[in-house]
């Protein structure tokens, strides 16, 4: 059975691009994507860093919150460049199954 929450991914990355279409002075998004590539990867680089903090910390609200912030802010990269989610899914569905030794291994082929 689906949970409501089963297309959050899909529907904030929605969000990201009515956002990116249609900016707002009220929106950290629209902000985030008038700053430029520079400003969303300072930020996607800063929320990393703090999941790792959390993670370090081991509290466990702490690393949701954080990795929620980090999931949000790769989106916003993903919506810069117009990469839906769904790309990524099909990579993530790619590699299912196969050794993460392997997998690495066939990249540098590429």
């Amino acid at each position: 059975m689906e949970k409501p929450t089963d297309d959050i991914i899909s529907a904030v990355y929605r969000v990201i691009q009515e956002r990116k279409t249609n900016p707002t002075d009220s929106s950290y998004t629209a902000s985030l994507m008038a700053k430029g590539i520079d400003k969303i990867l300072k930020k996607l680089g800063e929320e990393a860093t703090e999941v790792v903090i959390a993670g370090k910390g081991g509290k466990r609200e702490e690393i949701v919150y954080e990795t929620a912030d980090l999931i949000f802010h790769n989106l916003v990269l993903l919506g810069f460049y117009d990469i839906d989610p769904e790309e990524v899914f099909n990579e993530l569905r790619r590699r299912f199954g196969i050794s993460g030794i392997e997998e690495k291994a066939s990249r540098k082929d590429k």
